[in-house]
């Protein structure tokens, strides 16, 4: 499987499900995958090190989360759990992700707190308390550069981004651009050759 597949608006790898286990902040999670949704195999390394280094949500957690890039829905899931007074936004251009997302999030209990759509179908108006993302790097760097200035202005005003990048694969580069585009920026954790930054401070439009 090579990795535009996983950026494909509708994969033409051949849909063979599976499920995978996994346990954050203590709950443990049983989700649908299948070929031609990014990490089909396993939760990605990435997304294990965001959602423990990450400063997840809690119960008190009001307003409308965005999942950017929601893959299979592993993101999605943890924070509509973690967040029950929250609305979670989960977009993908992968229409196969989309549909194992609701699929996920309904088997959770979630459906009614979830929004799956694809990017282009997010009401406009709309802005986000946080966002969560393992954005696609392997994209290259002109994609997430203009991923990145296409959302993170859709925080609001106090809005916090949680972002984790492959170190190899951009992380500190990324970090550089983010902070020269206005945001600030730190660096909360760097666990198994990946940063997780946090990213505030919409800054002013010109």
């Amino acid at each position: 499987m090579t990795a535009e597949h996983y950026f494909s608006t509708d994969p033409d790898a051949p849909m063979r499900r599976s499920e995978i286990e996994f346990s954050v902040a203590g709950r443990d999670y049983r989700l649908a995958v299948a070929s031609g949704v990014f990490s089909a195999g396993r939760l990605d390394p990435g997304t294990a090190v965001l959602l423990r280094k990450g400063g997840l949500p809690g119960p008190d957690t009001e307003g409308t989360l965005l999942d950017l890039g929601c893959g299979y829905g592993p993101i999605t899931c943890v924070l509509a759990t973690e967040a029950p007074r929250a609305t979670v936004h989960a977009i993908d251009v992968n229409s196969r992700a989309r549909d194992l997302t609701s699929e996920n999030a309904a088997k959770l209990g979630l459906a009614a707190r979830v929004r799956v759509a694809a990017p282009d179908d997010v009401p406009g108006d709309v802005r986000f308390t946080e966002i969560w993302s393992n954005p696609p790097t392997h994209v290259g760097k002109a994609e997430l550069h203009a991923l990145m200035d296409r959302w993170l202005p859709r925080l609001a005003p106090d809005g916090v981004a949680w972002l984790v990048i492959n170190r190899n694969l951009g992380g500190d580069s990324l970090h550089t651009w983010l902070t020269e585009r206005g945001w600030q920026v730190e660096r909360i954790a760097s666990q198994k050759g990946f940063r997780v930054l946090r990213v505030t401070g919409k800054p002013a439009v010109a």
